[in-house]
């Protein structure tokens, strides 16, 4: 579990349907460039914006590669009913991890959330990853609170994907229980995720930038840290652009000028406007190493 781990995207055809064949070969693209793993089912992925037999059938197809990477299932769903039969069905499939976020929406306690991951961990027979992404789920874990100081040093929790800016969580959450992975889930804080005990990352535009964030990913860990610095000033100037024009279609754009047909972006996400289109392909232009 270290290494760089790709937030894998949901392709679509033309029609709006998974574009499994699509997926097969980005997953095998990402392969030879270095990926160590794939996050499957995550925001990336356009999770909540799929149905179930949508995201079930993406876990399928990346099964096929089980035997060649490490696989992440995120499993994440309000009700603890659904989450658990995601972590059913994709433990039968074969994947070795599985993730949640925290369930969304109602103003879940933390004696709430805690018991959703007890819940998962038990009946479907694995660990779980927590997907800690505040900013999205409007859910904080405070770790000065008991509930989940003894749900992160239980043997509930796998490990952490610490989707926050506030990297000094992250290694909170190390100090409060060394045994845990932690995954660094903003693509713009690689270099700071590392320096604070991070075993990895897990990006979107690990999609389309791979060995330029394996470059930087390599550099940190034989000690070139300003070279890696450097790298990161270039991949946030890119992410910076990619999120002011919407990173997820800005992201299926650059795949698909890759030369794999991802499609675009389910609606309420909108499409790219031809300026949009150009700003990206500058900022890639300019700061991309390949």
């Amino acid at each position: 579990m270290k290494g760089i781990f790709v937030a894998s995207l949901t392709p679509f055809d033309k029609d709006g349907k998974l574009n499994a064949a699509a997926l097969e070969k980005l997953m095998e693209r990402n392969l030879k460039e270095g990926a160590a793993g794939f996050f499957m089912g995550g925001s990336s992925a356009e999770c909540f914006l799929l149905t179930h037999e949508e995201r079930v059938a993406a876990f399928e197809v990346a099964s096929q590669f089980k035997n060649r990477t490490e696989l992440i299932a995120h499993i994440g769903a309000i009700s603890t009913e659904e989450a658990v039969k995601f972590g059913k069905e994709a433990k039968a499939l074969g994947f070795g991890h599985i993730a949640a976020t925290p369930p969304l929406y109602y103003g879940f306690t933390p004696k709430e959330i805690a018991s959703y991951y007890y819940d998962i961990a038990d009946k479907v027979g694995m660990p779980v990853i927590v997907y800690n992404f505040p900013g999205n789920t409007k859910k904080e874990f405070d770790l000065s609170n008991p509930v989940y100081r003894e749900l992160f040093t239980s043997s509930a929790i796998e490990g952490v994907k610490h989707t926050n800016q506030v990297v000094y969580q992250m290694e909170r959450f190390l100090n409060l229980n060394p045994s845990l992975v932690v995954l660094n889930g903003f693509d713009e804080t690689m270099v700071a995720g590392l320096a604070l005990g991070a075993h990895g990352s897990i990006g979107s535009t690990f999609n389309c930038m791979l060995p330029h964030y394996l470059k930087i990913y390599n550099a940190f860990n034989s000690g070139e840290i300003a070279k890696a610095r450097e790298m990161q000033h270039k991949a946030n100037t890119i992410m910076e652009t990619f999120c002011n024009v919407g990173l997820i279609p800005a992201v299926k754009y650059v795949v698909c000028k890759q030369g794999i047909d991802v499609g675009i972006a389910r609606r309420p996400f909108g499409e790219l406007s031809p300026e949009a289109m150009r700003m990206v392909d500058k900022a890639l232009e300019e700061n991309l190493i390949k």
